[in-house]
């Protein structure tokens, strides 16, 4: 008699440890028993060699609806699946439509899960002429943090919080235990920078990195963490692509601030040199991809633990918007969701660097920042079965031929790729097998914060 639904082999990788010849038992939608050696009786055996079996990847910072009539949840989960990702964080800052209310988030929470095919979260932001006035009712509404910006993108979709509001924010954000994710520029200064690279004249790939260098992100980071200091508030940098950033978080960390600090992938594959001097507009992201030694400096940090997630900051930006030889005219921001789990699993084994890391970087760490690890985030018996299996098959990456990306440019493309997923299991389901992504439009399900606090009519805890 079988003593569960699905038994999946391999090499498996927790936060713990890696484990040859081990295995993850299935029963219904949850991970019933891990271990290794004789794997348990099971209806159905799913045996993947040597391959690594890992914790589904958390993305936690996705871009669906940035632009209008693009991607949107049908295409970009899509895409997760087919990368191992099956939960993504989506960001607040929808073409059109701020995701600034409870009813707001709740309407874009049901017409997602009407599109999506994996698991999604969803960060809440405020209007800055709405004040703090509807952070608890985002909370309420199933809001898994909160998104500001120092940096003005967009007046009405991607506005910038000055520091009083930001100050008031971080303590009503304080009060519903939920994390303040930032957008770390400092305005004023990358205002006045990329004026005086606009009246130097240079407008090749040079002009980004110099209208925005490290200083501006750093004083951001700093205030950010002063902020956090003094509300009380968890405070989470959503990327940071200089080493100084990292070392901040550290320093705080240490004076006893929850100080946590997101990578995103392409600062830890890409460089200036080497990639944004031959891409152009399509390695154009905010912050600025680095320096080689910067990107370096990255990886040192991620080896010190310095690192607490790793992310995509994935938007489908139509190549219109990515294509002017006028560096500072293309959109920032670029896809990466079929990729992550894949090029930090080769990052860290180029480096010689545990696998360990990519199960806390991907799954562990997100699922705490985020408060859903009482369901997500590890191979853990009672937690919902997503697992991500990944083996070594050697490829040059071309974004079009999957079938599974909305545009088919990728900075990635040509890029040697070594480890890929072959399956990719939701709740127990296998949602992608390798080749075709099995799960439907509708099949992801909105995960909410576990047990926000309640709060009181004054809005602090009751």
């Amino acid at each position: 008699m079988a003593d569960f639904d699905t038994v999946i082999t391999g090499t498996v990788v927790t936060e713990e440890g890696v484990t040859e010849n081990g295995y993850v038992a299935i029963a219904g939608d949850k991970i019933a028993a891990v271990g290794s050696g004789a794997a348990p009786g099971a209806r159905e055996r799913l045996d993947f060699g040597k391959a690594y079996v890992l914790p589904g990847t958390i993305d936690g910072q996705v871009h669906s609806r940035s632009q209008a009539g693009q991607e949107d949840f049908i295409w970009s989960t899509r895409a997760a699946a087919a990368g191992g990702v099956t939960t993504i964080v989506d960001m607040p800052y929808d073409d059109g439509n701020l995701i600034c209310t409870g009813e707001l988030l709740t309407e874009k929470a049901e017409s997602a899960a009407a599109q999506a095919r994996v698991d999604f979260a969803l960060y809440g932001t405020i209007r800055p002429s709405d004040g703090v006035t509807h952070i608890p009712a985002m909370a309420e509404a199933g809001a898994i943090g909160f998104k500001f910006s120092t940096f003005e993108t967009h007046p009405d979709r991607f506005p910038r919080i000055a520091t009083p509001l930001l100050v008031e924010a971080f303590a009503a954000v304080a009060a519903t235990g939920l994390v303040a994710g930032v957008h770390n520029e400092n305005d004023e200064c990358v205002r006045a920078w990329s004026r005086a690279v606009a009246e130097s004249g240079v407008t090749d790939w040079r002009a980004h990195s110099a209208s925005r260098p490290a200083i501006a992100e750093t004083l951001a980071i700093a205030e950010v963490y002063e902020i956090g200091a003094g509300t009380g508030c968890r405070s989470h940098i959503v990327h940071c692509s200089v080493g100084r950033g990292y070392e901040l978080a550290e320093s705080y960390r240490d004076q006893g601030v929850e100080a946590t600090i997101e990578a995103c992938i392409h600062y830890l594959v890409c460089s200036e040199e080497d990639d944004v001097s031959r891409m152009l507009g399509r390695a154009k992201c905010n912050p600025p991809i680095r320096s080689r030694a910067e990107r370096e400096a990255i990886w040192e940090h991620l080896a010190a633990g310095n690192v607490t997630i790793v992310s995509t900051d994935h938007v489908s930006w139509s190549l219109s918007r990515k294509s002017s030889p006028v560096m500072l005219e293309n959109a920032s921001g670029m896809p990466s969701l079929e990729v992550l789990t894949s090029l930090l699993v080769d990052g860290l084994v180029e480096r010689g660097l545990p696998l360990t890391h990519a199960a806390r970087l991907l799954a562990g760490n997100p699922a705490r920042l985020f408060r859903i690890s009482d369901r997500k985030g590890a191979l853990a018996v009672g937690l919902d079965a997503d697992i991500t299996v990944l083996a070594e098959r050697p490829h040059h990456y071309d974004p079009a031929a999957s079938g599974h990306n909305f545009v088919h440019w990728s900075p990635y493309e040509g890029r040697l790729i070594r480890h890929r997923p072959v399956a990719t299991f939701q709740r127990g389901r296998l949602i992608f097998d390798g080749t075709q992504v099995l799960a439907e439009p509708g099949d992801g399900r909105f995960v909410k914060a576990a047990r926000p606090l309640e709060l009181a009519a004054s809005g602090q805890p009751a």
